[in-house]
C-alpha cells in the first residue's frame, strides 16, 4: 500500500521505475514536472518484476529505502512501495488501472516519462489503454523533435497533444504534453558501473542524490 496519501484532488504524476538506483535524473524529472506541471503531488513506484529487462540488482527492500531517502523531505513527494515486492510483471498499464481504481474516475493522473521511453511506447503492453486511463507527461531535451514520431504513435500525438500543461487539470484522461528537462543525462547502469569499479566520491556526487550515496556507501551495494 502506498506509505502515504496527499488527500488532494489536484493531478496526481506517476514515477515509475526500476531505481536501481535512483539517481539525479529522476529527481530533476520529478521536479520539473511537479513545478511546470502543476502537480499536487508525485507518487514513485518502484518496479517488481520490469518485463524488458533483466531483474534489478539491489533487492526490494534496499531500492524501497533508497528512494525513501532520495524523497525524504520534498515537498509533494511520495512512495508507493505496493508493487516492488510483487513477483508479477509490473506493466504500467496494471498500476494504472489500480491507481485509478484508488484514486476514483475523476482525479487527473499524469504518467510521467522521459523522452526515449515514449518513443518506444506503442511496445508497451496494452499501450493503446494508457490514455484512456491517464495523461502522458513527456519530459524532452533540447532539440528534442515534436513532429518525428513513427505509426502508430504519430496519430497518438497528433490526436492527443495538448500544448497547455493547464489541460491536465481539466480531465481525469486523455492529453499528451511535453515539457523541457534540462539537466545532466545520468543512467543507472552508468552509476553501478562507477560504484562496481569502485569510483571516488566525488565522481559519483553529482549522480546520486547524497542520501542515496550513503545509503550504497553503508550496504555496499553494486560491488562486484
Amino acid at each position: 500500500m502506498p506509505e502515504a496519501t496527499g488527500g488532494n484532488s489536484g493531478p496526481l504524476g506517476i514515477l515509475g521505475g526500476t531505481f536501481d538506483p535512483v539517481h539525479a535524473a529522476h529527481l530533476a524529472l520529478a521536479r520539473v514536472a511537479r513545478d511546470t506541471l502543476g502537480l499536487a503531488e508525485v507518487v514513485w513506484i518502484p518496479a517488481g518484476q520490469p518485463p524488458h529487462r533483466a531483474a534489478p540488482r539491489a533487492a526490494p527492500a534496499e531500492r524501497l529505502a533508497m528512494v525513501r531517502a532520495a524523497i525524504a523531505g520534498e515537498p509533494r513527494f511520495r512512495l508507493d512501495a505496493s508493487e516492488v515486492a510483487s513477483t508479477a510483471a509490473s506493466y504500467t498499464v496494471h498500476t494504472l488501472l489500480r491507481l485509478r481504481a484508488e484514486q476514483g474516475p475523476d482525479r487527473p493522473l499524469v504518467l510521467l516519462m522521459g523522452a526515449d521511453a515514449f518513443r518506444g511506447l506503442a511496445s508497451w503492453h496494452r499501450w493503446q489503454e494508457l490514455s484512456g486511463l491517464a495523461h502522458i507527461a513527456v519530459a524532452t531535451r533540447p532539440g528534442f523533435p515534436l513532429d518525428a514520431f513513427a505509426p502508430p504513435l504519430d496519430a497518438e500525438v497528433a490526436a492527443r497533444h495538448a500544448g497547455d500543461p493547464a489541460a491536465l487539470a481539466s480531465a481525469p484522461a486523455g492529453r499528451i504534453v511535453f515539457f523541457p528537462l534540462v539537466a545532466g543525462t545520468v543512467s543507472a547502469t552508468e552509476v553501478r558501473g562507477l560504484l562496481a569499479a569502485d569510483a571516488p566520491a566525488e565522481r559519483l556526487a553529482p549522480l546520486l542524490p547524497p542520501p542515496v550515496l550513503d545509503y550504497i556507501q553503508r550496504h555496499r551495494l553494486y560491488r562486484n
